[in-house]
């Protein structure tokens, strides 16, 4: 009898509720309401002794579902969301996605605000490849739920995909003002910095992750990036082997430190680099191209020779082309074997866009700076490390001062 009066109800209020909010959601409540009171009908007037799943089925149907919904709804969440978000998940797991849509779209229609609705939605446009509309329904979800820190970078991300690079960094900063320790919204902010040459923009959204993330092979590797583009190559240097000690293997790590050794004219330490550098396909035809030149600076030229020959059998065709242009190679030009049919190596494509234009720059400033002399190089290793001494006590000074302010 209690478990007639309690499932009766809250029929009656479902029903009540279906009429006040005119929402055919409730139908379906209904209507497993109605099992579950059946079942207990059925037991009460044929005198039959249910067993225990069939006591737990009609509690489940008539009692606790109603009740979880009558919860969710003064949690203000409607059941039509509880409905066709199930529905959208059961469709998806069927790979159904244009169903899962529907249920979707009918219940943004229905409630224009709903956060998990667009949200799910965004993500099935995007697996589509409907970046315009993905990013749409991310941007609602957004404004249904502030703190959705993950659809801010999606929308980056989107972005980005679609060239529109000014506008996802804009995304980005907003993101990282609200959550600087966002490490995904770093990299890909700091990536499009590079590509946009803004370096001293990069170098301080670098910094300011690695308060957070002091121990990320990313942050260092790409800061030693930043730093060679503006040729403060002591800081680099820095970076590099910070980077080449969270990670052993990254070689283009090691094959920066030994073009910087050579800048500074330290051929021990750039001729240690480019011998670990020839464990990788993508830089070993450099990485001897580099250490014939350093054979041919300590007047070597048998190994100068042995060691650009090797270079020019792993990738002809680039490395054939540096040799005619590097007047360092005149007194040997006559014993290097340059072949008929020159031909490009497939590895060296692996390299980014990003470490091709520092490889590229730090060779060009090897070139620059071949023909100075130690006391120059030693003047400019001073003013760097004076300078870096400078800028980052500023740097330091300005946090402690922020610190002080908080």
């Amino acid at each position: 009898m209690i478990f007639a009066v309690i499932a009766f109800g809250l029929f009656i209020y479902m029903f009540y509720e279906m009429i006040r909010k005119n929402d055919t959601s409730y139908v379906v409540i209904l209507i497993i309401q109605a099992l579950g009171i059946a079942c207990n009908f059925i037991e009460v007037l044929f005198d039959i002794k249910a067993n225990a799943f069939v006591v737990i089925l009609k509690y489940i149907l008539a009692i606790l579902i109603p009740g979880a919904i009558i919860i969710l709804t003064k949690k203000n969440i409607p059941l039509m969301e509880v409905e066709n978000v199930a529905l959208a998940n059961f469709w998806l797991m069927l790979g159904n996605r244009k169903m899962a849509k529907q249920c979707l779209i009918n219940l943004v229609t229905k409630y224009p605000e709903n956060y998990q609705g667009h949200k799910m939605l965004a993500v099935i446009y995007e697996k589509e490849g409907g970046m315009r509309k993905a990013i749409d329904e991310y941007v609602q979800a957004i404004d249904s739920n502030k703190k959705d820190y993950d659809s801010y970078y999606k929308v980056a991300e989107l972005l980005t995909q679609l060239d529109k690079k000014d506008e996802a960094a804009q995304m980005l900063f907003n993101l990282l003002q609200k959550k600087p320790e966002y490490y995904q919204a770093t990299i890909l902010l700091g990536d499009i910095l590079i590509e946009k040459e803004l370096y001293k923009e990069a170098a301080n959204v670098y910094q300011d992750a690695l308060r957070f993330n002091p121990g990320s092979f990313d942050l260092n590797y790409n800061l030693g990036i930043v730093y060679t583009m503006l040729n403060d190559f002591q800081s680099a240097k820095i970076c590099y082997e910070k980077a080449a000690e969270l990670n052993a293997m990254s070689y283009v790590s090691k094959y920066s430190l030994a073009e910087i050794a050579l800048i500074y004219k330290d051929l021990e330490e750039a001729e240690k680099y480019f011998m670990e550098v020839l464990q990788d396909d993508a830089l070993s035809a450099d990485g001897y191209y580099e250490l014939a030149k350093i054979e041919l600076i300590k007047g070597n030229k048998d190994m100068a020779i042995k060691y650009v020959n090797t270079a020019i059998d792993a990738d002809s065709k680039r490395i054939v082309a540096k040799v005619k242009k590097d007047p360092i190679f005149i007194p040997i030009i006559a014993k290097i074997a340059i072949p008929f049919n020159l031909e490009e190596k497939e590895g060296a494509k692996k390299l980014a866009e990003k470490e091709v234009r520092v490889k590229e720059h730090l060779e060009e400033m090897f070139e620059i700076t071949r023909h100075l002399s130690y006391s120059d190089i030693e003047l400019l290793n001073y003013n760097k490390e004076r300078d870096f001494d400078k800028v980052h006590g500023v740097e330091e000074e300005y946090r402690n001062f922020d610190e002080r302010q908080k």
